[in-house]
């Protein structure tokens, strides 16, 4: 790889500069954490340097076509693709919430309202368990380095089944799907507590119990029979002629170019630093610095998308029902092992990437952080953060008949010691003002039109259902 005197080189030159000065004055002074720097600034070196820090452009995208993303808007808030018409894509994908829903735990299919205000529903349509994790974000995943969907990576792409994913579906998945994306859009529809309700509630529910594929044809039916949904179809799909050749493919491969258009977005302050040179504030820029050097964040958080789509451990409090797996009901999420039933995979996650992280709170797997500041303070301390969280730092709507057990896995005493355990991390002894320009930082990756989406929300769906 060439470097040439772009922002790109001078910032990694920057880097080294100040680390040569900084290990310079600490070994005079006799302080023997310019070994660690070094260290740190080594270890940069197994990290490609434009993985370091790279800006993004239009060119780094998946290429989507315009109509289907516009129809990919209607289908993406339209219940209609929900078991029982009561929630869409959108109720925990939120435009007004940076595509997530402001919540730790979220309120899925039988609950009302929207983010922090949703509640649980009542009676026999009452929740009867939150969501097992936080509802990620979606900025920039049309990105074409994307390889890996889901907290614990379960969806990526494969030849294994021979239609191009291993998937929760595993050979059922269906053949057409244009994206990695496309096929993400599909397992929150046939997931009982997110979009697809109890089996005795409606067909789509009663459908997946029987095999997740099952529920697919019944939604495609649902949406091609509505006549606005099927001419608009016919427009924005060459392969289709008429509204009855619609299948789920098509349902996921227009929601796939909605949200790989809609929330792609390069414009923070951190972009125009990479490429015109335009210095960040004072505290940000301290804030980088640290990132890529002594704090040590970028051993995770690099490439353009700030994510290395790897899994790591990093001991966040338990709380939750947890994603559990049929022969281990303990409400317990063990993270990449339940994708791959492999003990070294044991409470890994995800990397996130960090793209506008500012705007998706709560952080972390199950949201276990309110703010960016606890969450930079767990990251350089996770055992101590862990035993310093209190149940307040969590946005959990009340749920009266769910409130005795939401934190009962915290008095499983072996599993708090497995977990606790299970930690990819050594301590980064960081000042609070260190992590206030950290913070900062994490800000300047901000996009200055973030929260002016191309489409933004209906006003109305073609189903008639209303629209949260």
């Amino acid at each position: 790889m060439r470097f040439g005197k772009t922002p790109l080189f001078h910032q990694i030159a920057r880097l080294f500069d100040i680390g040569k000065s900084r290990t310079r004055d600490q070994r005079k002074q006799g302080d023997p954490s310019h070994a660690r720097h070094l260290g740190l600034i080594s270890g940069l070196l197994l990290v490609a340097p434009a993985a370091i820090a790279q800006p993004i452009t239009a060119e780094d995208f998946l290429s989507f076509d315009a109509d289907q993303a516009r129809l990919g808007q209607l289908l993406f808030y339209d219940k209609i693709l929900s078991g029982n018409r009561n929630i869409a894509c959108g109720t925990c994908h939120h435009h007004d919430l940076g595509s997530a829903d402001g919540l730790s735990l979220g309120i899925g299919e039988g609950g009302s309202g929207l983010g922090p205000k949703r509640t649980a529903g009542d009676g026999s349509t009452r929740i009867r368990k939150r969501i097992p994790r936080n509802a990620p974000a979606l900025w920039n995943l049309g990105h074409r380095d994307i390889r890996v969907m889901f907290h614990d990576g379960r969806l990526m792409p494969s030849d294994l089944y021979g239609n191009g994913y291993d998937s929760p579906a595993d050979e059922w998945l269906p053949q057409g799907l244009t994206s990695l994306l496309a096929a993400q859009a599909l397992f929150p529809m046939t997931s009982q507590f997110e979009m697809a309700g109890n089996p005795s509630e409606n067909e789509v529910a009663g459908a997946v119990h029987d095999r997740i594929d099952k529920a697919w044809p019944i939604l495609a039916k649902r949406v091609r029979t509505i006549a606005d949904y099927g001419a608009m179809f016919v427009s924005a799909f060459d392969h289709i002629d008429r509204s009855e050749d619609v299948t789920i493919v098509d349902i996921g491969n227009a929601l796939a170019a909605f949200i790989g258009t809609e929330w792609a977005n390069f414009d923070s302050p951190y972009d125009a630093f990479l490429t015109e040179g335009t210095p960040l504030p004072a505290d940000a820029e301290r804030g980088r610095q640290l990132f890529f050097g002594d704090a040590g964040c970028v051993r995770c958080h690099n490439g353009p998308l700030f994510t290395d789509q790897e899994f790591h451990a990093m001991a966040l409090p338990a709380f939750g029902p947890g994603r559990t797996r049929a022969w281990d009901p303990a409400p317990r999420d063990v993270g990449r092992m339940g994708a791959t039933d492999d003990l070294e995979d044991a409470y890994r996650f995800r990397t996130p990437g960090l793209r506008n992280v500012a705007l998706t709170a709560p952080y972390g797997h199950n949201g276990a952080y309110d703010n960016l500041l606890d969450m930079v303070r767990h990251m350089a301390d996770p055992l101590g953060a862990r035993a310093r969280w209190t149940r307040d730092k969590a946005r959990l709507p009340d749920v009266p008949w769910l409130s005795e057990i939401d934190f009962i896995i915290q008095s499983d005493r072996l599993e708090m010691e497995r977990q606790a355990s299970f930690v990819d991390a050594e301590p980064v002894p960081l000042t609070d003002i260190e992590i206030d320009d950290i913070v900062a930082f994490l800000h300047s990756l901000t996009g200055k039109t973030a929260r002016q989406r191309p489409l933004g929300r209906p006003e109305t769906v073609p189903s008639g259902l209303p629209v949260d």
